[in-house]
């Protein structure tokens, strides 16, 4: 009975599709037409820069309202996402899987030779279709990449404040979720106050697809989730409390009561903080530097080796201090749920394990690219991630 129920949650019912496509037709809309500062892109090899209109904080408080007043006329429910929080991930897997077959077919018949949409197909049919085999493929005019990566932040916040109304309305509100819902609104506005800042120059296929509509939205979210393993006795067959035919919508910080003393809310409160500055300081002088190499970095000169790699500030402590930010914040989202089960952490550990791999990733890329400046910048600054561990 329950492996049957797991089963039928796996296909997307009629009121997932019609959210899903209509927060997606908002966001095409409201990204085309609401006003933005109009940003360029990197430069591509061809010397063609994409321009992005950044008005995503425009249209995520144009959404908040709108749904506000709906929910005011009872035209919609503040609670729709948390009650179909698996029907949706069905359904945008889904979508993120067809999506991107699209793209690779579309990609494959592509004559066009700009950096932009040009196909670099390498054979390998799993190989091109999770990394994709074009950069900035556009549908209408948007921008995908962009587009997408939009999607998942918003949805992101949407799950949260669902979640949000959910523990309201069940009296179940406690200050631990008052913190995860702070520092997770908080990251998330920061986002798209800096949205020009995460333009990122790899080619679109499922990996970006299903990490920015899947992943983010519903693994960043998981320390609301319920997910307590349950044992269905006549068949041995364990699955996710939230997936009972009994409690569809059990989420952690509402069915888990996690109290926190002072000293436990002042180290969450520190450890966001601390995470936010070396996150957003350290992603803030690399846009600096970019845009003026010259630019004082921490009220002294820049050091910078070879005219090319800025050595003052956070990266002259670590060679990916950014990441050591965004490890911290991860880590500061979980903690108001105490530890009690690994389950909220789960996030976390997935992005250690993917900051590590990316900086394997982008070590090898640097070498390659600046040779002989980087050996200089690894022997000046011989930190990965975290001084004197890593």
């Amino acid at each position: 009975m329950d492996l049957g129920h797991l089963l039928h949650l796996l296909i997307p019912s009629c009121n997932s599709v019609v959210i899903l496509a209509l927060f997606f037709a908002y966001l095409a809309i409201a990204g085309s037409i609401l006003p933005g500062e109009v940003v360029p892109g990197a430069t591509l090899p061809d010397g063609s820069r994409l321009h992005y209109r950044c008005n995503g904080l425009l249209s995520l408080l144009l959404l908040i309202g709108l749904l506000g007043f709906g929910a005011k006329m009872d035209f919609v429910s503040l609670t729709a996402i948390s009650d179909r929080g698996f029907e949706l991930l069905s359904t945008t897997f889904l979508f993120s899987v067809l999506v991107t077959l699209v793209l690779y077919a579309a990609g494959c018949k592509s004559s066009n030779r700009g950096s932009s949409l040009k196909p670099h197909v390498t054979g390998n049919l799993l190989h091109d279709w999770w990394f994709g085999i074009r950069l900035n493929p556009q549908f209408m005019g948007i921008d995908l990449k962009f587009f997408f990566v939009r999607a998942g932040m918003m949805g992101w916040l949407f799950i949260n404040l669902s979640v949000l109304v959910r523990s309201i309305q069940d009296g179940t509100l406690s200050q631990s979720m008052i913190l995860f819902q702070l520092f997770c609104v908080l990251y998330i506005l920061d986002y798209f106050f800096n949205e020009e800042w995460d333009i990122i120059a790899e080619r679109l296929g499922f990996m970006l697809v299903f990490g920015d509509l899947v992943w983010i939205p519903f693994t960043f979210s998981i320390q609301a989730c319920h997910l307590n393993y349950s044992l269905n006795n006549s068949t041995g067959f364990f699955f996710p409390t939230f997936l009972h035919p009994y409690n569809h919508t059990g989420w952690w910080l509402l069915s888990n009561k996690v109290e926190l003393g002072t000293a436990a809310v002042v180290a969450n409160c520190l450890t966001f903080l601390i995470g936010y500055m070396v996150f957003r300081g350290a992603n803030k002088q690399k846009h600096v530097f970019k845009k003026n190499p010259k630019a004082p970095i921490w009220s002294r000169p820049a050091r910078v080796i070879g005219g090319k790699l800025l050595a003052s500030g956070y990266w002259g402590i670590a060679r990916h201090c950014n990441y050591l930010g965004d490890l911290l914040l991860a880590l500061s989202f979980s903690l108001p749920c105490g530890i009690s089960s690994p389950v909220p952490y789960v996030y976390l550990i997935y992005l250690l394990i993917l900051l590590i791999w990316r900086e394997r990733r982008d070590e090898a890329r640097c070498a390659e690219k600046y040779k002989e400046i980087w050996a200089e910048y690894r022997r000046l600054v011989p930190w990965r991630i975290l001084p004197y561990v890593y």
